[in-house]
């Protein structure tokens, strides 16, 4: 049966999403806040805008990107049927490339003549190079130098495209760093240069624009589970670590209070190691990267520093929409363990073909739990947010650790 009830619209006119969000920023990037918010609201229900915004998905990215029946995955686990919302096949190999090409299209009616982004796993660094070389625009990347080390491959990719692709290496030498530096330039050439945010994270208006360009992906999963004559799907479940994929899939189900939306965290070596990026599950509200949301943070508030094996989950924070979703009880928030994320990508490769990304895994990790709570009769929707192209070195690492159960799994078999 079909529920929906409308509730009000997120965020508010202070760029707040209950009490999560705002702008907490020096004075000086106000007026670049002011000026994006502007050309969002006045380009974002333009119908030029629209028309060439929704071109490009189409013949550059790649959209509508698949809604796929894991018939051998749902026999495995033996209860719900099973889809994965293939973002793995849009352009890039992610879901990132949706944003950059929102936002690349408002750089360029801004009269914006350089684009800096951050990234961890490199697919946003990717994505953004890749519409800035179309678009001739020079670009410079901000990549923690631990990540660049463990994510070689996005790197080459980045420099291919003509993009520079400039190496934190303070800090964690992650995501959080990449960020910070990012934000530093933008400061500092503010009237030349738009920052492509990745994810549903800073200052407002990035988490409203990001997710709004983001939710291709839940508006085309509704439309595509409707042709599968299902009228919505039972369960939604994406990861999270600043959380954009989780966000686009979430945000145009949110009025249909019957299905039940599932963020799943980066819980690294374990929630008591203290060698995890689970925000949301182990974290307090706080400030940071000019928004109020939920932190990793020790005794005396200071940013306490995440870890997980996925580059792209690899950030202490998340976005202040999940935070405001997880107090308000309209989605839930779990977390799932470097071996269990490893467990469930080597699981879906043998039983599907698929090699999905590290953080994508994750989301994958948590059907363990959540199906044998299902029944026949349900629906369980996946967003498999990338491809593991980058992931490679790992998978290959930590795979003679599962080869000898992994070949036990036959079809209809729960392990």
């Amino acid at each position: 049966m079909m529920i929906k009830r409308q509730s009000k619209e997120w965020p508010d006119a202070r760029g707040y999403f209950g009490r999560f969000g705002g702008q907490f920023i020096p004075e000086v990037l106000r007026p670049a806040l002011n000026e994006l918010h502007h050309a969002y609201l006045m380009f974002k229900d333009d119908p030029q805008f629209q028309s060439e915004l929704l071109a490009e998905l189409s013949d550059y990215a790649g959209r509508p990107t698949p809604l796929y029946f894991a018939r051998n995955l749902t026999s495995h686990y033996g209860r719900a049927k099973i889809y994965l919302k293939r973002e793995d096949l849009a352009h890039t190999g992610a879901h990132k490339i949706n944003n950059t090409i929102g936002q690349i299209l408002l750089a360029k009616r801004m009269g914006k003549k350089r684009i800096i982004a951050e990234t961890g796993a490199g697919q946003h660094g990717v994505a953004t190079a890749t519409v800035a070389a179309k678009y001739g625009l020079q670009c410079c990347i901000y990549m923690g130098e631990e990540d660049m080390a463990r994510q070689q491959p996005n790197v080459m990719r980045m420099k291919m495209l003509g993009a520079e692709v400039r190496a934190v290496h303070t800090g964690t030498k992650t995501l959080k760093d990449a960020t910070n530096e990012a934000l530093r330039d933008w400061l500092t050439n503010v009237k030349t240069t738009h920052y492509i945010i990745g994810s549903v994270v800073g200052p407002h208006p990035f988490p409203m624009m990001v997710r709004d360009f983001q939710s291709i992906i839940g508006k085309e999963v509704l439309e595509q589970i409707r042709s599968k004559q299902i009228s919505l799907p039972d369960y939604l479940v994406a990861c999270v670590g600043g959380g954009s994929n989780a966000m686009g899939l979430f945000y145009p189900f949110l009025p249909y209070e019957n299905v039940k939306l599932i963020g799943v965290e980066a819980e690294g070596l374990g929630l008591s190691s203290g060698q995890h990026a689970a925000s949301l599950t182990a974290g307090r509200p706080g400030i940071f990267h000019g928004m109020l949301t939920y932190l990793l943070q020790d005794e005396n508030g200071q940013i306490r520093l995440p870890y997980s094996i996925s580059a792209g989950l690899d950030y202490p924070g998340v976005g202040a929409e999940h935070s405001f979703l997880m107090e308000s009880k309209r989605a839930s928030y779990h977390s799932v363990t470097d071996r269990q994320a490893l467990w469930a990508a080597y699981v879906l490769t043998r039983l599907e073909g698929i090699i999905p990304a590290l953080e994508s895994a994750h989301a994958l990790a948590y059907l363990e739990e959540l199906m044998p709570r299902t029944t026949e009769q349900q629906t369980v929707v996946v967003n498999l947010s990338g491809r593991g192209d980058k992931d490679m070195d790992t998978y290959i690492r930590h795979l003679n650790d599962f080869e000898q159960v992994l070949k036990t799994i036959r079809i209809g078999n729960t392990l």
